[in-house]
């Protein structure tokens, strides 16, 4: 009689499945390689409830279950911290918006999160208050603050980097979110959900060559980071196709989409098809062509942290 594949042996042959340990074994069941689910918002008339509507059918979509809120409740419980990653750097203007992060946090509270229990953070509250956040370090609706220089006090390597992580990230929290946005960046070719885990190293000028990769891969699949990591969320309600990571106007089209996945590759290699989309309506030259592919996409999928190739995905609309 033969012998039956493992998982691991089964990911490791189809090349773009996520590996067993990037998820804890509670909610390994629960992702869905490849899958982005995304939804409209029409940029002109941004309200509340739209946001909210749009996050919680993306993330249902995302994770293929019915209400939002039970949705969330096959990723996170009861006795989770949850940190929330947001992407502040661009500011107000090329940054999550508040709505879509309070949005998300309205859904993980009736998934049975306490509010004292979910943070939203980045590397620096100053970065965060330009983008338009209240800092909260107690009470409130939930708390928001940077890391503020907090990082473990001794280095650690994952990969080719040698960095300080947050102690948001390797102790406080024992879930995580990336919210990122989709716009392009003058580097790494791309800054959605994987880059925006470099908020969490102390030293992240050191890792920009090469277009970031293996850099941003290698962050990503630091065990404190992987193992924690359940969630993507992008808002690409307004985009940017070029200019980035700071705000460029010119760069900024109206996407119109909020996306979600428990697919962290395959969420970023959507948010680079979009972006490339754009460059080639307006008839710029693609990422690669202008010497910035974000190839680090490619090296987390063989990392196996998710499915890097756009045609081995499902990219749903709701």
């Amino acid at each position: 009689m033969k012998r039956r594949p493992t998982r691991r042996e089964v990911v490791k042959l189809c090349g773009g499945g996520l590996a067993a340990s990037v998820f804890p074994p509670a909610v390994e069941g629960v992702v869905k390689p490849g899958r982005v689910a995304m939804t409209g918002v029409d940029p002109g008339t941004v309200s509340r409830e739209a946001c909210l509507e749009a996050v919680a059918r993306a993330v249902s979509a995302a994770i293929g279950v019915e209400p939002a809120r039970r949705a969330l409740g096959r990723l996170f419980g009861g006795d989770d911290t949850v940190g929330i990653k947001v992407n502040s750097l661009g500011g107000a203007g090329m940054s999550p918006r508040v709505e879509l992060v309070e949005a998300l946090v309205e859904l993980l509270v009736e998934a049975g999160v306490a509010r004292q229990r979910i943070i939203v953070f980045d590397r620096s509250s100053r970065e965060l208050e330009r983008a338009g956040y209240t800092i909260c370090r107690r009470g409130g609706r939930y708390l928001c603050y940077g890391i503020d220089n907090d990082y473990e006090r001794l280095p650690s390597t994952s990969g080719a980097i040698g960095s300080c992580f947050a102690r948001l990230a390797t102790s406080a929290c024992t879930a995580l979110i990336s919210f990122g946005v989709v716009k392009d960046h003058d580097l790494a070719g791309v800054s959605a959900g994987l880059k925006n885990w470099y908020g969490v190293i102390h030293n992240p000028n050191k890792y920009h060559d090469s277009n970031c990769d293996p850099y941003v891969a290698d962050v990503v699949r630091y065990q404190a980071v992987r193992s924690k990591l359940r969630l993507t969320v992008l808002d690409g309600i307004q985009a940017q196709c070029h200019g980035g990571p700071a705000l460029y106007r010119g760069g900024l089209f109206p996407l119109g989409l909020v996306a979600a996945s428990t697919d962290p590759v395959a969420a970023d290699a959507w948010a680079w098809r979009m972006i490339d989309h754009e460059r080639t309506r307006r008839g710029m030259e693609s990422l690669e062509d202008v010497g910035r592919p974000p190839s680090f996409i490619a090296t987390a999928g063989r990392y196996g942290l998710g499915v890097a190739d756009p045609e081995k995905g499902e990219w749903v609309r709701v």
